[in-house]
């Protein structure tokens, strides 16, 4: 009589338990489940998680002189709460607050100016908060020309000009257009 028909009969295995093959591979397939369901809970988060900020410790109150003779046992000290201190505000000076801009300024934007649809000759100065970008489009590479190339910073892709004014002070941009160079005076501030 062999194993497989001792089993069938009796529907045990002798030593009355399964092979240890098929208890390893239930085990294998509890561990990856288990698994799966942690790494599946931990995605679910709505946003990263940071850790909390940690308050530094207090100093402890220092005792300074002799217990008093009186006094049978110290009692012990519960811990309060302190509120969190807040670090001192330095003074505001007149300097820090930032100057407003001129109401014909457009500040730190990007100035689309397509070449196709602007009469150059119609624009003649723009201005700028420093940061801004005027952007051209339709032009080839190497026709833009600026006089302080120390106050910009240029980038040419797939006929497009960027010109980004880094620094305060006055750009005179040049675009050659139908044979004709129209310049246009940038305050940047």
């Amino acid at each position: 009589m062999n194993r497989r028909s001792s089993t069938v009969r009796t529907g045990l295995w002798p030593m009355g338990e399964p092979p240890r093959r098929a208890r390893g591979r239930a085990a294998a397939r509890t561990a990856l489940a288990v698994l799966a369901v942690l790494v599946g809970a931990s995605a679910c988060a709505d946003r990263p998680v940071s850790p909390l900020p940690v308050r530094p410790p207090t100093p402890a109150a220092s005792t300074v002189g002799a217990a008093s003779p009186t006094a049978a046992s110290p009692t012990p000290e519960r811990p309060t709460a302190t509120p969190p201190r807040r670090s001192p505000t330095p003074p505001r000076s007149r300097t820090a607050r930032p100057t407003p801009l001129p109401s014909a300024c457009l500040g730190a934007v990007r100035y689309d100016l397509v070449l196709a649809e602007t009469e150059l000759a119609l624009l003649k100065s723009l201005c700028f908060a420093t940061g801004g970008v005027l952007r051209i489009r339709g032009i080839g590479p190497g026709l833009v020309t600026v006089d302080r190339a120390d106050l910009v910073s240029r980038s040419y892709e797939a006929g497009v000009v960027d010109i980004r004014f880094v620094r305060a002070g006055t750009v005179v941009v040049t675009i050659p257009q139908d044979g004709r160079t129209y310049p246009i005076t940038v305050v940047v501030v």
